[in-house]
């Protein structure tokens, strides 16, 4: 019994980690809009001359307020990130959870999940057009818009094989080329974070993809100083 009991949890294990990081998406809600509806509806009212920030992103995003929660505290700062997302079920929430909560800028990080193949496989061109999408509805609503560089990962646990070691790097030139065209901040994460093998520091990561509260801080004092200039 014993050996069968640790033979199932041997199986049962992996498939929890894997859940953990790709969650699968439901179908009848894609894009998770249900995640934030009532957040949304909800948000405090801002004090006067404060400008609402959207951090929409995946895992890395919402594992930022899970990792250091008071970064956010009596700021307004709203996070927006849902694990496992990947670009194209963040620009069908767009609207919902960026432009119709009123912010005066957004700080968009993501992409690692398509490289990861959480939806299916896409080409660099394809993550590239969604962040041109979600940033072309924000310069049409008056939203200020910074792009961020996808962090290092030499692999990742739930999908090895998909050389993000290889594609980040070619992703982020085509990110940081087109923040330059169309004037809007390129914010470049990965330089801070880059071992010199283009995967994450190892006392910045737990995993190799996912942060831990000292990578954040090293990116925290980054995204500040950025929104300070462009607010």
């Amino acid at each position: 019994m014993q050996f069968k009991l640790g033979k199932i949890i041997l199986i049962i294990f992996p498939l929890l980690t894997i859940n953990l990081y790709a969650q699968v998406p439901n179908p009848n809600d894609w894009p998770n809009f249900k995640q934030f509806e009532k957040l949304n509806s909800n948000l405090p009212k801002l004090k006067k001359n404060e400008k609402r920030v959207v951090f929409m992103g995946n895992s890395i995003t919402i594992g930022w307020l899970q990792a250091h929660p008071e970064f956010f505290e009596d700021k307004p700062y709203v996070n927006r990130g849902i694990s496992g997302q990947t670009t194209s079920q963040m620009l069908v929430r767009f609207r919902a959870d960026v432009i119709d909560i009123n912010p005066a800028a957004v700080v968009i990080l993501a992409g690692t999940n398509d490289i990861a193949g959480n939806t299916g496989p896409v080409s660099l061109s394809m993550i590239l057009d969604n962040l041109k999408s979600m940033t072309e509805i924000a310069q049409a609503n008056d939203v200020k818009v910074i792009l961020c560089s996808v962090l290092p990962a030499y692999d990742y646990p739930w999908s090895q094989g998909k050389s993000p070691n290889i594609k980040i790097p070619k992703l982020n030139s085509m990110i940081k080329e087109y923040a330059k065209k169309s004037g809007v901040f390129y914010l470049d994460y990965f330089e801070a974070l880059d071992n010199g093998n283009n995967g994450l520091i190892k006392e910045y990561s737990s995993d190799g993809v996912h942060l831990t509260l000292k990578g954040y801080k090293v990116m925290e004092p980054m995204i500040e100083k950025v929104l300070k200039n462009l607010l």
